[in-house]
């Protein structure tokens, strides 16, 4: 594969903005690079392995932010999906995105290419469905998710031990109550400072979810008003504005666990800034089938730029060895 030096050229990518429930995505309609693979899951391992600093590129500082998750479109392998999709953040791919399949639905939406009724989006981790509602509302039939352990008990330096859940909502979760910390969004420094205690008490533990995979969300949960409402930490330490999709599909995995929770029941969940999410499961194939459902609003469309000569074509967090990047 060739390589392109960074001087050559402007560079051009195309993108639509959206935030759902608070929390931001940047759907990449093209200028991206054709990423090799037969399968969603191969694009990615390609995606991680040659053009991480594509990724950079579209996410990091002077064109992104700690905050943002992007979904890149690509043309689906499954038949009957109208589009793939792989979300990315500021330090990486991700399974599965709640918030941002709320986002690509309604920026299908915002640019004709889909009507008010159910669509199917191929992920790197299966296949999801998702109904457009008549109102702007998107309801997204998540991958299935699971506990995979209960009561996991971690020592944290400086907040003692720590118990809660390994859970799969179409990334890992590690759940736990807040410790008394407020769920506010005047008290996220506190909480970012316990949810990362936390993750890196996991990590040094050995605590993992399926088959050793990295349990790189953290969901402190609590009530307000009698409502659940949670503090989601992200990958790249950035918390999560909206519910997390992901986040609350693994909660009613562990609620319907424990039985707190009917097939079919209504659940509410709030963010730590307030914004909501609802909630429901039903039970097929001895597993919870999750589906959430929120609102998108469409922020900005545009082209990211990358004149020729530009220190920071990739990214102020890009590698120091990408001056010449594969295209």
């Amino acid at each position: 594969m060739s390589q392109i030096s960074s001087a050559r050229a402007t560079r051009r990518v195309h993108f639509i903005d959206s935030h759902t429930a608070g929390e931001p995505t940047r759907v990449i309609l093209d200028g991206f690079p054709a990423l090799p693979g037969a399968t969603l899951a191969d694009q990615r391992s390609a995606l991680i392995r040659d053009f991480d600093a594509w990724r950079s590129l579209v996410n990091n500082e002077p064109r992104g932010n700690d905050v943002l998750v992007s979904a890149l479109l690509l043309p689906p392998s499954e038949a009957g999906c109208v589009a793939g999709v792989i979300f990315f953040n500021n330090v990486g791919p991700l399974g599965m995105c709640g918030h941002g399949t709320i986002g690509v639905i309604a920026t299908l939406a915002y640019l004709g290419r889909i009507e008010p009724g159910e669509h199917r989006l191929e992920t790197p981790v299966g296949v999801v469905a998702a109904t457009l509602h008549g109102d702007g509302r998107v309801s997204v039939q998540n991958v299935p998710a699971y506990r995979h352990q209960q009561a996991v008990t971690v020592q944290v330096p400086g907040l003692g031990d720590v118990r809660g859940d390994v859970a799969w909502g179409g990334n890992w979760f590690f759940l736990t109550d807040a410790g008394g910390e407020v769920l506010d969004a005047s008290n996220v420094e506190a909480l970012t400072d316990r949810a990362w205690r936390v993750r890196q008490a996991l990590q040094a533990a050995g605590v993992t979810g399926a088959n050793g995979a990295q349990i790189d969300h953290i969901e402190l949960l609590g009530e307000v008003g009698g409502v659940s409402r949670n503090f989601v930490l992200c990958p790249g330490r950035a918390y999560d504005r909206s519910p997390c999709g992901t986040g609350t599909s693994a909660k009613m995995a562990c609620l319907a666990a424990d039985g707190l929770l009917a097939p079919g029941q209504r659940w509410v969940q709030e963010s730590v800034i307030g914004t909501a999410f609802e909630g429901h499961y039903r039970w097929e194939d001895d597993a919870v089938h999750p589906t959430i459902t929120g609102r998108a609003y469409i922020t900005a469309q545009g082209e990211l730029i990358v004149q020729p000569g530009d220190p920071f074509a990739w990214g102020i967090r890009a590698a120091p060895d990408v001056s010449v990047e594969r295209g």
